[in-house]
């Protein structure tokens, strides 16, 4: 296993980096560390100093997922001023060839290559394993993207789902939407499903009640067994998820299975069940019963996005 190439593989979120080297499409556990972002100026520097403090053999490949958009190999992230481009990662990391893939690509190369005890089951479904899935990532931000099996290989394009439309369904739901767009003038999904999305929840309700109450979303989160309001922040949170979970599943028809990732999205886990996701999920009219269609489930893995960079490097050196 040793001969084996070696890959620098790393997750870039919104608040820390993860970085670790990779065999055959895993992850080496003893090898990730993590750097919080406000201690650097860009992704190069990150890169540099766990080269600097891992030491080692050079990586052949390097490849990162990054919290935003990624146009001609050139990744923007949504939440930082950070960019990165393959010349860049390259010379940060020494390595001979570089990928870089939006963070829910790279959640996407994962499934399969993850271990079973991992998922945490949340809607039951069959799942055809040559379909397509579709990966929904809570976190910093929202993102979901379709995973495709093609003869060539599997292929999970781009998306940045996050900056569509809220749905609105009730009057209630329309307030929270002109609330939370005076940020932005836009009452985006990412601006309530998200970690500071649930903080907008949380001051939202509180406005409705003419007070001026606000939380981080870990507080909101520890809260929800003694504050009626941050258990109501919890429900309408998750049961807006499941609507927009739906949604993208008739758009992009996920026979394979549905898999919710991400920070936001683990901590919200213990509540899924007895919170109306499933009844959100399925709530398309006449199509509520097609929804039935499409097992849901949650990644408990912190770490699948190395993965993912790992089992595309090993894919990328497969097929050439």
């Amino acid at each position: 296993m040793s001969d084996d190439p070696l890959f620098l593989v790393a997750d870039v979120g919104g608040t820390n980096t993860r970085v670790a080297m990779a065999r055959r499409g895993k992850v080496l556990p003893e090898t990730v560390r993590r750097f919080r972002n406000r201690d650097f100026a860009n992704l190069a520097p990150v890169l540099r100093r766990y080269r600097e403090e891992q030491g080692g053999a050079t990586p052949v490949g390097a490849c990162v997922a990054v919290a935003g958009p990624v146009a001609d190999g050139v990744a923007e992230l949504t939440n930082l001023d950070w960019s990165i481009d393959p010349d860049r990662l390259k010379q940060a990391t020494g390595a001979q060839a570089g990928a870089i893939l939006n963070d829910l690509q790279a959640q996407g190369y994962a499934l399969g290559h993850l271990p079973a005890d991992s998922l945490r089951e949340v809607i039951h479904g069959e799942r055809s394993s040559g379909a397509t899935r579709l990966v929904v990532g809570v976190g910093t931000g929202f993102n979901a993207a379709p995973v495709h099996i093609t003869p060539t290989g599997r292929y999970v394009p781009p998306s940045e789902s996050g900056h569509a439309n809220l749905p609105i369904r009730t009057e209630a739901e329309f307030r929270l939407c002109q609330f939370v767009s005076t940020t932005h003038g836009f009452p985006a999904v990412e601006d309530v499903l998200s970690g500071r999305g649930l903080e907008q929840v949380y001051r939202w309700l509180s406005s409705e009640a003419g007070e001026h109450h606000e939380y981080l979303a870990a507080e909101i989160m520890s809260r929800v067994e003694t504050d009626p309001r941050a258990h109501e922040a919890i429900r309408i949170f998750i049961k807006i998820l499941g609507t927009v979970a739906g949604n993208l599943s008739l758009i992009h028809l996920p026979f394979g299975g549905v898999f919710l990732v991400g920070g936001v999205a683990r901590a919200m886990g213990p509540h899924l069940a007895t919170t109306g996701f499933a009844d959100a999920f399925r709530d398309k009219g006449r199509f509520a019963g097609f929804m039935g269609n499409f097992s849901v489930s949650l990644i408990e893995d912190d770490y699948a996005a190395l993965t993912g960079c790992a089992a595309h490097l090993t894919e990328l050196a497969v097929g050439t």
